[in-house]
């Protein structure tokens, strides 16, 4: 009996050796062909992912496409083919273990937040875990199929590792380790790896010159990185902009330049501190408040008609009982609808290249949310659209809203442009905000007036003329169609008592982006100088009526976007003078004396001055209007005030680049 025993064993042992000698020996007649099905898979598993993510507007996987996959593998792999063949089967399959991981991930997580993970997302620990009990609702049957490589290569590893050597594996092994063999694998290996550089680069430098420009200085969204460079080349490329945002490009500032941001930033809090004697600080003390940040909405149409049709009727209405900032203007930069979100809410300035949201989602600021939660307020964010866009779900964390919903929250029953038309947004987003607890503070973000502003005939309620179909024509319909929804979302509150309750408040992000001026000049039926057009492209409404109508009528000090926080929290009676903030409080019994507004290029204006800076840098060549004729004047009137400016700039980057109101506390 142990004699059977002992001879089945050594049978076994004996067809385990054979096993191993015929795997090897196959693998070293097809020496290659592993990398070349490592490639298959991986690439059908990217297919399968660009499938399953839909999003609306990308096309299907191109054959630039796939040459950038198939490039980002290469460089993932080409360093295997230095290896031995049972060390480079190892490592292939370890690979294909956390890319395919990888892959999953950012499927679960994009089907929850409409977004790829990003580093700074992984140090915000607190959004992947909010996935939470969601995770089963995002799994899905044919998830599978990308596992179903695993059960054969997994268990070939492991045969692979744990396997004797055989004299002829050693053998193999001296073989493997001669001089040109060596020289071989380590030229191909290089090779593999150039012509896998050249995949990637080639159709990445086609596309930013041409549909893509600008992505990588001004990027969005995530997701539109991915297009351009792939699943595993986003990855690569965000890691590289995280570490050269953090570590590479950024100088390193010197206690001297910290202690001189600090104190002017302290300074800036002390103008905030000596307006707390104003009445109106804390005047409406425990108030709600709805701010609406209005897609593309400019200043130039409010109060304006065109064939004997109003543009904004209800605005028009609205303004009579509301205080109306005639000189307000945004302050955005490539960031555009983030910026304006940014600037509002945190009073800084948004950074001269990218955006805030997406850049520093992971550094700390004073923002309204947060001041709001801390005094009581219970803090929502509602926005019709992919909660990944402008990477909102990771910022708005930071910021401590309470609750974002987004697209995934709402029903899509008027579809319009982008998403959700704003009379359902409205509706919707009033639905939820008349059940929060009180005071609240509900933010909405609106979308149907976004380029390209097509609306849909059935809905146009403007004749235009020779407008019509135009440009210039469907964006003066969709802010008609916005006025309409604004003015239903005064009715509802008023309707349902938190007219009465609540601070109001609307303001354009940003401009519309048409730059041929003559149908602006054929609107307002006249020539613009260079001043006009310069004010209609920054200028956007402000509006801001109080829950007993007081202090209604038209104020013409200049404001900008980062004023917002610093007026609500003064009417709130909330202190902001120990907040790293720029602004200053709009809505105030006097206006503040020598208030300027400073633009992200260095132009400013005071009221009495427009300063815009030439294309050399150089204050003295920049041009100096005066308001009040419309004409340039002494470009030394301007230098105080440009200089002040840059000031103002360069003291708010080091703040958000460097992460200093870490520094400062």
């Amino acid at each position: 009996m142990e004699r059977n025993v002992f001879d089945m064993v050594s049978l076994l042992q004996n067809a385990a050796r054979h096993s191993m000698r015929a795997s090897l020996h196959i693998l070293e007649r097809l020496k290659g062909v592993d990398l070349a099905l490592f490639y298959l898979v991986m690439v059908v598993k990217l297919y399968f992912f660009h499938q399953f993510i839909n999003v609306r507007n990308m096309e299907l996987m191109t054959m630039d496409d796939f040459w950038v996959a198939l490039g980002t593998l290469g460089l993932i792999t080409f360093w295997t083919l230095w290896l031995p063949i049972r060390g480079r089967i190892t490592a292939l399959v370890i690979l294909n273990l956390i890319l395919t991981f990888i892959l999953y991930a950012d499927l679960i997580y994009y089907r929850y937040f409409q977004d790829l993970i990003s580093v700074p997302v992984l140090l915000q620990a607190g959004q992947v875990g909010s996935l939470g009990d969601s995770i089963g609702e995002l799994i899905k049957a044919a998830d599978i199929g990308l596992f179903a490589d695993w059960p054969f290569i997994v268990p070939f590893a492991i045969y692979i590792l744990i396997s004797g050597k055989s004299a002829r594996n050693k053998l193999q092994s001296a073989r493997a380790r001669r001089l040109p063999k060596l020289l071989i694998r380590f030229t191909l290996g290089l090779a593999v790896g150039a012509i896998s550089l050249a995949l990637v680069l080639v159709p990445i430098d086609k596309a930013t010159k041409t549909w893509a420009q600008g992505l990588f200085v001004g990027n969005w969204w995530n997701v539109s990185l991915y297009n351009v460079t792939g699943l595993y080349g986003f990855h690569g490329y965000d890691i590289y902009r995280f570490v050269d945002q953090r570590w590479l490009s950024k100088e390193k500032l010197g206690d001297t330049e910290i202690a001189e941001t600090e104190q002017w930033i302290k300074n800036r809090g002390e103008i905030r501190r000596g307006l707390e004697q104003d009445p109106l600080f804390g005047q409406y003390a425990g108030s709600n408040v709805i701010m609406i940040q209005a897609e593309a909405l400019q200043n130039f149409m409010i109060g304006k008609s065109y064939n004997n049709q109003e543009i904004t009727p209800n605005f028009n209405r609205f303004m009579k009982e509301s205080a109306y900032f005639s000189h307000f203007y945004h302050q955005t930069a490539l960031g555009r609808t983030s910026d304006a979100d940014f600037t509002a809410h945190c009073s800084m300035h948004p950074v001269s290249t990218g955006s805030v949201f997406i850049q520093y989602s992971q550094h700390e600021f004073n923002c309204s949310p947060a001041l709001l939660k801390e005094n009581g307020y219970h803090t929502a964010v509602y926005h019709a659209y992919d909660g990944g866009f402008w990477n909102r779900n990771a910022m708005y964390s930071a910021m401590k809203y309470d609750t974002f919903v987004s697209k995934k929250n709402f029903i899509i029953d008027e579809a319009i442009g982008w998403s959700l038309g704003d009379k359902s947004f409205f509706r919707q987003s009033l639905d939820l905000i008349s059940k929060q607890q009180e005071p609240f503070y509900s933010f909405l973000i609106t979308l149907t007036s976004h380029h390209p502003y097509k609306l849909p005939k059935e809905i146009q309620q403007l004749d235009l003329g020779d407008m019509n179909d135009t440009l210039f024509g469907d964006y003066l319909q969709s802010v008609h169609y916005v006025d309409a929804a604004f003015g239903e979302l005064v009715e509802r509150l008023k309707a349902e008592g938190l007219w009465d309750t609540s601070i109001l408040l609307i303001y354009g992000d940003h401009d519309n982006s048409i730059r041929e001026w003559e149908p602006f000049e054929k609107f307002l039926g006249q020539p613009l100088s260079p001043l006009d057009r310069q004010q209609i492209l920054k200028q956007v409404p402000l509006l801001i009526h109080l829950p007993d109508g007081a202090h209604a009528g038209v104020y013409g000090q200049a404001g900008g976007q980062t004023d917002l926080a610093p007026t609500l929290l003064h009417l709130l009676g909330i202190s902001s003078a120990d907040k790293a903030m720029i602004g200053t409080p709009l809505l105030t019994e006097r206006p503040l004396a020598g208030k300027s507004v400073v633009f992200r290029n260095g132009a400013y204006t005071d009221g009495t001055h427009y300063f815009v800076p030439s294309g050399d840098g150089v204050i003295e060549n920049g041009t100096c209007y005066e308001l009040a004729t419309g004409e340039p004047g002494d470009p030394a009137a301007c230098k105080a005030g440009a200089e002040k400016a840059r000031e103002e700039l360069r003291h708010s980057d080091r703040v958000v680049e460097h992460n200093l109101i870490s520094e400062f506390r």
